[in-house]
C-alpha cells in the first residue's frame, strides 16, 4: 500500500491530465520522504505505517498514518506549488508544527 496514491495526489493537487504525472511522481516520493525524516519515523514503525491496513492495527498506527498523509499531502502541494522558488526550511518548520505529536513521542 502506499501512504498516498499517484491518484490520491492529483485529485488532491486538482491535476486531471497525465502531462504531469512524471513531476508529481518524484515530488510524493520527496514528501514522503521528508514526513518520515521530519517526524522521525523509525523502519519499523514505517513498514507499519505504508503497509496495507487490517482490523487488527492499533490506534496508534491509524493515527500515525493520517497525520503522516496529511503531511505528505502538505508537503507535496507545497513543492508542486513552489518548483521554482521552495523555501526548504519554511517548509520543514510547518511540517515540524504538524508533526509535533509524532516528533515528540505522543502518539
Amino acid at each position: 500500500m502506499a501512504l498516498v496514491t499517484l491518484e490520491e495526489a492529483k485529485e488532491y493537487l486538482h491535476v486531471d491530465s497525465a502531462d504531469e504525472e512524471v513531476t508529481i511522481n518524484s515530488l510524493l516520493s520527496a514528501a514522503l520522504l521528508l514526513s518520515r525524516d521530519v517526524g522521525r519515523v523509525s523502519d519499523d514503525t514505517w513498514t507499519d505505517v505504508i503497509a496495507d491496513p487490517t482490523e487488527e492495527d492499533e490506534d496508534e498506527i491509524i493515527q500515525l498514518r493520517e497525520i503522516l498523509k496529511v503531511s505528505t499531502l502538505y508537503a507535496l502541494s507545497y513543492l508542486f506549488e513552489h518548483r521554482e522558488e521552495a523555501d526548504h526550511h519554511d517548509l520543514t518548520i510547518t511540517m515540524r508544527n504538524l508533526l509535533f505529536a509524532v516528533r515528540e513521542g505522543v502518539i
